[in-house]
C-alpha cells in the first residue's frame, strides 16, 4: 500500500478530486496549510499598507491506494493540478505499513 501526498493549490481541489474519482479512488483526506518554497510568499497590499506574506496558502490532499493504483493515482494528480506555473505544488509517495478500518476491523488492501 502507499501514502500519496500532494501539496496543490486550493484552486485546484475539484479537478484533482474529479480526476481521482474518475481513475477509481474511493475517499481522500484534505487539509489547509500553508508554506513556501521557490515562490518564497508574496505581497499584499490592504488599506493602503503593502504587507508580505511569508507563507502560501496550499491545500494537502492524502489518498491511501493498493500499491498497482499508486502510479495513476500520482499521474492523475500532476495533470488535474497542472498550471505550468510556479508554485502548483508536489507529490509525496510513502509507504504505508497497515492500514485498519475502525468499523469492521478489516486489515490492509481491504480496509482501504
Amino acid at each position: 500500500m502507499k501514502m500519496v501526498i500532494a501539496i496543490i493549490k486550493p484552486g485546484k481541489l475539484d479537478a484533482v478530486r474529479e480526476a481521482l474519482t474518475e481513475i477509481g479512488v474511493q475517499g481522500l483526506t484534505t487539509s489547509e496549510v500553508s508554506g513556501f518554497g521557490r515562490q518564497k510568499g508574496h505581497t499584499e497590499i490592504y488599506r493602503g499598507a503593502e504587507y508580505s506574506i511569508s507563507f502560501v496558502p496550499k491545500t494537502k490532499v492524502e489518498v491511501a491506494v493498493d500499491d498497482g493504483l499508486a502510479d495513476r493515482v500520482v499521474e492523475a494528480i500532476r495533470t488535474a493540478a497542472n498550471t505550468n506555473n510556479i508554485g502548483d505544488g508536489k507529490i509525496f509517495v510513502l509507504d504505508l505499513a497497515q492500514s485498519v478500518r475502525i468499523r469492521t476491523g478489516e486489515t490492509g488492501a481491504e480496509a482501504l
